[in-house]
């Protein structure tokens, strides 16, 4: 989608902190951290959000999490304990149409998160 600022990031014509890239996705820190670690998961397939995924995604879906999990280890938080937070719709907070995981780490979470 021409217009979507994450598919311009992973096609690197908005430059960003890459930490991970791969066929399927590309990770990056965010620019407006909500903890020390503050790191966004994205296909490199424009997807809109978890609302318009079906079960021919589940392998996406899974690997955007082990990637998730990947860079956890890669920023040293994994053994502490992170989160990740996929946000749906407005009312989900989801600002960014674009399907995206936040991973958040190197500090004690609290719940309910909001």
């Amino acid at each position: 989608m021409s217009d979507c600022l994450f598919c311009k990031i992973a096609a690197k014509t908005i430059p960003a902190k890459l930490v991970h890239e791969d066929d399927q996705v590309v990770a990056f820190d965010d620019i407006n951290p909500q903890a020390p670690v503050h790191t966004l998961v994205i296909p490199r397939r424009h997807v809109a959000s978890m609302a318009e995924l079906n079960e021919a995604d589940a392998g996406l879906l899974g690997h955007l999490l082990l990637v998730g999990n990947q860079v956890a280890k890669q920023k040293g938080i994994a053994e502490g304990g992170y989160r990740l937070v996929v946000n749906t719709g407005r009312n989900g907070g989801q600002t960014v149409f674009h399907l995206h995981l936040h991973l958040l780490g190197g500090r004690p979470m609290h719940w309910p998160p909001g």
